[in-house]
C-alpha cells in the first residue's frame, strides 16, 4: 500500500487503509469475446507510473461483472437510444449520421484517437465537439448540450463500437500546446484541500478515500454508467466533480481548460482499451 498523500496533506484523515472488494488481477472479456487491455506499460510521456490500469480493475467484483455482459450493463440501454438517433434525419439538410458514415460499426477506432486536432477548425476537438460540428456544419441541426443526454448516448455508441481497440491519442504536432496546458492543470493543486489530480490518481491509486477505491483516473472507459446516480456520466462532468470535491471553484464543461485536461488525461491511457460505456460505482 502506498504512503498516504505525500507531503503530509491534511486531507489524509479521510483516507482508509482498507482495500475495496476488488479483484485487481482480473481480466475483462466482454460477452466472452471482446478482450480488453486493462493493464499495460505506461506510455513514455507518463513519467511517474510504470504500469497503467483501467478503472475497472479497482471496482468491486459485482461491479466488474456488470460490464462483462452487455445484457447486464445498464449503459447499453443508452447505446440503443443513440442508434435510433444515428439513423434519424435532422436539420435543414435533412441528413442523418448514417447518411454520411454508414452503420455505427464503420466508426470503429474513432473513439480511440480523441481528443484530436481538427485541421478545418484549427482546434483540438473532443468527440463531443466533433459530433456537434457534424450536426451544425453537415446536418444544419442544433448543437446538443455538452454532456447532455443525447450527447452522452452518442458518445456511448461511438465508444461501444471501438471496444477493445487501444487508446492512441496524439500529443505532439498541433496539439502539443494544449497537451502541455492539460499536463500543467493535472499537477495544479486546487481548493481548500490543496489537492491536484495527481495527488489522488498518481500518488494514491489503490488506496481508499471514504468509500471510494481510488483508481488512476483513466478515462478510456467513458462515458460511464455510475451506480451512484443511475445515469451515463461524461468525462468533463467528472472533472467538475473532482475539482468541486477539493472545495474549489471549477471550470465549465466544454471550457478550454477541460478540453486541455481531457487531452492530457486521455493520453495517459494510451495502450488501454476503449471500454465505454463502462460501469462504475
Amino acid at each position: 500500500m502506498k504512503s498516504l498523500f505525500k507531503g503530509g496533506i491534511a486531507a489524509v484523515a479521510i483516507l482508509s487503509a482498507f482495500a475495496a472488494n476488488a479483484d485487481e488481477e482480473a481480466d475483462l472479456i466482454i460477452n466472452e469475446e471482446i478482450e480488453m487491455t486493462v493493464r499495460t506499460d505506461a506510455p513514455a510521456h507518463v513519467e511517474n507510473l510504470s504500469t497503467i490500469y483501467s478503472g475497472w480493475v479497482f471496482r468491486s467484483t459485482e461491479t466488474q461483472a456488470l460490464q462483462m455482459d452487455d445484457f447486464e450493463n445498464p449503459g447499453m440501454i443508452f447505446v440503443d437510444d443513440a442508434i435510433e438517433a444515428w439513423n434519424t434525419a435532422e436539420g435543414a439538410e435533412g441528413q442523418s449520421c448514417a447518411a454520411c458514415h454508414g452503420a455505427p460499426e464503420e466508426m470503429a477506432g474513432v473513439r480511440a484517437v480523441y481528443p484530436k486536432w481538427n485541421d478545418a477548425a484549427e482546434e483540438v476537438r473532443t468527440i463531443a465537439m466533433q459530433v456537434n460540428g457534424c450536426r451544425t456544419e453537415q446536418m444544419g441541426a442544433e448543437e446538443w448540450k455538452y454532456d447532455g443526454n443525447e450527447m452522452l448516448n452518442m458518445e456511448a455508441l461511438l465508444a461501444s463500437v471501438s471496444r477493445g481497440i487501444p487508446v492512441n491519442v496524439a500529443i505532439d504536432g498541433p496539439v502539443q500546446a494544449m497537451w502541455e496546458k492539460g499536463r500543467d492543470l493535472y499537477y495544479t493543486r486546487f481548493g481548500q484541500l490543496d489537492l491536484s489530480c495527481a495527488n489522488c490518481h498518481e500518488d494514491n491509486y489503490g488506496n481508499n478515500i471514504r468509500a471510494d477505491h481510488l483508481s488512476q483516473g483513466q478515462i478510456n472507459a467513458f462515458p460511464t454508467y455510475r451506480l451512484k446516480n443511475a445515469k451515463l456520466n461524461g468525462v468533463q462532468s467528472r472533472f467538475r466533480g473532482c475539482i468541486r470535491d477539493t472545495r474549489a471553484e471549477t471550470y465549465a464543461v466544454g471550457s478550454e481548460e477541460f478540453i486541455a485536461l481531457e487531452l492530457y488525461v486521455a493520453s495517459r491511457g494510451n495502450g488501454l482499451s476503449v471500454e465505454g460505456p463502462s460501469v462504475r460505482n
